[in-house]
């Protein structure tokens, strides 16, 4: 069975304690490390002084070297000349330390008499005599001894210090992502305007709670607009349905001749074919934006594909006496899908030839921006575009007049596929438009390809 996983504040409660425990031992270490050699260089400096004081003594005289035991209370040290022992002090006997360094051997060392004391014994040679000299280690074990205890004592009251600090030190830190946690779980679809407390913006909960505030704005949007295109397909797909019915229910209620008959059902048809044009854009839409038509690249001549599209809606232009011209100096390659991109521009211009009024003028452009870049620009004489609907005028079901795009047969998802065309392609849609001085949609940013002969690289870009 697996464990269940530690909360975070667990994990760091428990890294804290862990990092603090090492440190603590480590430095524990150290200093009764360095207790122990600062203790018994102590008492090697003493030894030193000992047998420095034994020396002067014997230079003196025995009589001398008795009296350091009378009177200073030295009684661990010995004299010897050539093997021979030439003075031997109480202690030294008692204690018998004339065991604890063989006879020639010289230097510092730690040696346990028969008795079970611990003594530091130490010789310096000498070109006529030697001098030994001891101290009891005592009091520098009992004084490690008492640091050990302190030291043992101290790291498990600090380690447990750490764990009740560490505890309550993450709790702290992470109340804010508790915070975030009761916000986000009261937030619903109905209240997608609330958002996470931000508390301190430039720490890291703080730019994590921006990047979900950010996320929540951009869901808060899509249901938006989810809501819009609901209650725009609706009423789109209602207006007509209720027409039908109301056209229906009186051709029931009213004895009618043939012709009027045949007025009722060609109402009702006109509906349909209304209801069908809707019906087909959304599902040409839902399929586009879904991934389920992939662009088929190659090599289009957007001079040519702009003069089919022109002359398959001249007809239209014809109706309203406008002025339909196609401008392209010179042949301009790019790489896109000629169906898709042909359907988008076809779109755009329907548009504008249907909001230019009777007798104005609308232009196609091919123009090259740069070696890289081919771009198409339709021009229109019509009324133009409030700013306040320019940002929203791609949208689906989005009309500026919604009386007036009823009347004149749209459906409101033109636009919408037009700019989805555009950008499967690589490429945007710009628009540029002035109240009562017509507008200017832009298709640009097609990757240009180079027209054969022409000696330009489009991957040298302008200059």
């Amino acid at each position: 069975m697996k464990a269940p996983s530690l909360s975070i504040r667990a994990r760091l409660t428990l890294w804290h304690a862990s990092v603090l425990a090492v440190v603590i031992l480590v430095f524990s270490a150290g200093t009764f490390f360095s207790a122990w050699l600062w203790l018994y260089h102590d008492l090697d400096r003493r030894l030193a002084s000992d047998m420095t004081t034994v020396a002067a003594a014997h230079r003196m005289g025995t009589q001398e070297l008795g009296e350091l035991e009378t009177q200073v209370g030295m009684t661990l040290f010995e004299v010897a000349q050539k093997g021979r022992v030439l003075y031997q002090a109480t202690g030294w006997k008692q204690g018998q330390l004339a065991l604890a360094m063989p006879p020639g051997e010289t230097g510092v060392r730690t040696w346990t008499g028969p008795d079970g004391l611990v003594y530091r014994v130490a010789r310096a040679p000498g070109p006529e005599y030697q001098i030994t000299v001891a101290r009891h280690e005592r009091v520098v074990r009992d004084a490690l001894k008492s640091l050990a205890i302190i030291l043992s004592a101290g790291v498990p009251i600090a380690i447990g210090i750490a764990l009740a600090g560490g505890y309550l030190l993450a709790g702290r830190v992470l109340s804010p992502i508790g915070a975030m946690a009761d916000k986000a779980r009261m937030i619903s679809a109905d209240s997608l305007a609330e958002r996470l407390p931000t508390g301190n913006p430039r720490d890291e909960f703080g730019r994590l709670a921006g990047v979900i505030n950010e996320a929540l704005a951009r869901v808060q949007g899509s249901f938006d607009q989810l809501r819009r295109f609901t209650a725009d397909a609706s009423h789109e797909l209602r207006t007509p349905l209720t027409a039908m019915r109301s056209v229906g229910e009186v051709a029931l209620h009213r004895p009618l001749d043939p012709d009027a008959y045949r007025n009722v059902i060609g109402s009702m048809l006109e509906e349909v074919e209304h209801l069908t044009r809707v019906v087909e854009s959304l599902l040409a839409l839902t399929r586009a934006e879904s991934g389920a038509i992939r662009p088929k690249r190659e090599a289009v001549d957007l001079c040519r594909l702009a003069e089919d599209v022109a002359a398959h809606l001249r007809v239209l232009a014809d109706e309203k006496e406008q002025r339909l011209l196609v401008e392209a100096a010179e042949p301009v390659l790019a790489d896109c899908d000629p169906a898709i991109l042909r359907q988008g521009l076809t779109n755009i211009l329907h548009n504008a030839i249907k909001y230019t009024p009777a007798g104005g003028q609308v232009r196609v452009a091919v123009t090259r921006p740069s070696a890289a870049e081919a771009a198409i620009e339709i021009r229109d004489s019509g009324p133009g575009i409030p700013p306040q609907h320019r940002a929203r005028i791609f949208e689906r079901f989005y009309r500026v007049d919604e009386g007036r795009a009823r009347d004149l047969g749209g459906v409101g998802l033109g636009l919408a596929i037009a700019r989805w065309a555009v950008e499967a392609n690589g490429g945007r849609v710009e628009l540029e438009s002035a109240e009562g001085g017509g507008s200017l949609f832009r298709v640009c940013a097609l990757r240009a390809v180079a027209v054969p002969g022409d000696g330009i690289n489009p991957s040298q870009g302008s200059k």
